[in-house]
């Protein structure tokens, strides 16, 4: 619920205490002493979703963008008639709990910190991530996540279109802009930082992390995160409802990528920066498609009636070209996921191609240790180019010629030429 105060212009007051009176609300008046502008204030409870409503009849009445309102969150009202009204909302507003147009836009515009702390906190957290991916420390990387201050310009950019806040729209898109290419920036100075000061392992590979692999290649489940973090994000914003939890789940879609991207710059990665760079672009452009079609949707509009018409022909450009982007973008992920699906095909059938070989006479006495299986170094697409098996014989029998029989088996299973190396292990059992 909120209290709200109006300073009511002189010459107004009847006509607000009737529009008042009209929506069947409960107000108190106090004589305005302090200016011969406005005769008095007017205070009264509203439920959340019934502020939009109220503020639109009062701007009919004179009530505007001078008359200084001010919107409160109040903890209780003790009041039947109050707890009437806000039923009467509820089947009026089909139950929603929308916070009101000015409101909104206030809080997205607080979102947005001021650009130094803005930067240096997402310097931070794509530090810590690019920290947490190298060490391969899930809970390292979900810390970044809490301390990246990325939820504002993110719904920022779309209010701005919903409500016509031009300058709103351009700090929320410049913010945006500017913070991914520091996350990436911070992340690739800091990863190079660690590599020629030896302070990781010389040699490391970052394609053999896991976490790092995450982002190396996304599929097409990543669009249903970005896509469900900016509903979630405009959902807390419209409701009133903290938006810090759902700032990490935004923080989950934009930083871990941004801080591979600069791992795959440092570590001259190509396939790792392109992979990770696609995934960023498509998260902050899902987000931002999210918030808007949401904002719209939920029947948010400029205050100026006349300027309906000119924001909405925004609003679907805006839409069209993040669709247009995403779709485009989309096309790669879609082919990660094939290949991803593919190589497990593929890896699964080496696999009973070699336990194949090995369940027959004469060497049904070997056991299988390890199977690795090495692809070439496209992004996508990639194929098998060398098979690994590692095998266990006993000391006591002769070593098995089975590498001619494996190679045949995985070639057969694969339809392509590869190599195989087969490796053997010695074992002697005592006792």
């Amino acid at each position: 619920m909120r209290l709200v105060q109006v300073r009511i212009p002189s010459g107004s007051q009847q006509a607000v205490t009737e529009t008042l009176d009209d929506a069947d609300v409960d107000y108190v008046v106090t004589d305005e002493i302090s200016s011969r502008e406005f005769s008095a204030i007017v205070t009264f409870p509203l439920p959340t979703n019934a502020v939009e409503s109220v503020l639109a009849d009062l701007r009919e009445v004179g009530i505007d963008e001078n008359t200084y309102t001010v919107i409160v969150e109040a903890e209780t009202v003790i009041s039947r008639h109050f707890d009437e009204l806000t039923e009467e909302y509820i089947q009026r507003e089909s139950g929603e709990n929308k916070v009101a147009r000015e409101e909104i836009q206030t809080d997205a515009k607080n979102l947005v910190s001021g650009p130094r702390t803005y930067l240096v906190m997402t310097v931070i957290s794509s530090v810590v991530a690019t920290a947490g991916l190298l060490l391969d420390s899930a809970a390292t990387v979900v810390g970044s996540m809490v301390i990246a201050p990325l939820i504002g310009p993110a719904l920022a950019a779309s209010v701005g279109t919903v409500v016509d806040d031009h300058a709103l729209f351009v700090r929320g898109v410049r913010l945006q802009i500017t913070g991914m290419v520091v996350a990436v920036g911070s992340a690739a100075l800091f990863a190079a930082a660690l590599r020629f000061g030896n302070l990781v392992p010389p040699g490391l590979d970052p394609l053999t992390i896991g976490e790092v692999r995450e982002r190396l290649a996304p599929n097409i489940l990543a669009l249903a995160i970005a896509l469900g973090s900016g509903v979630a994000g405009i959902l807390s914003l419209m409701t009133g409802v903290s938006v810090s939890l759902v700032g990490v789940m935004i923080a989950v879609a934009l930083i871990p990528p941004a801080a591979a991207m600069g791992i795959g710059i440092a570590y001259g990665l190509p396939s790792l920066t392109l992979g990770a760079g696609v995934f960023v672009l498509v998260n902050v452009l899902s987000i931002n498609l999210a918030a808007l079609l949401v904002l719209w949707y939920a029947g948010y509009r400029p205050e100026a009636w006349f300027r309906v018409s000119d924001v909405r022909s925004a609003v679907v450009k805006r839409i069209v070209l993040l669709v247009v982007s995403i779709l485009l973008l989309s096309v790669f992920l879609g082919g990660i996921t094939y290949d991803s699906h593919r190589t497990a095909v593929e890896e699964r059938a080496v696999e009973d191609a070699v336990g194949n070989v090995l369940s027959e006479p004469p060497y049904d006495t070997a056991e299988v240790d390890e199977i690795t299986v090495s692809r070439t170094d496209e992004i996508v697409f990639s194929e098998v180019d060398h098979v690994l098996i590692r095998i266990s014989v006993p000391t006591d029998q002769p070593l098995p010629s089975v590498a001619d029989p494996v190679h045949d088996a995985v070639v057969r299973a694969l339809g392509y030429e590869v190599s195989v190396e087969v490796q053997f292990v010695q074992v002697e059992t005592v006792g």
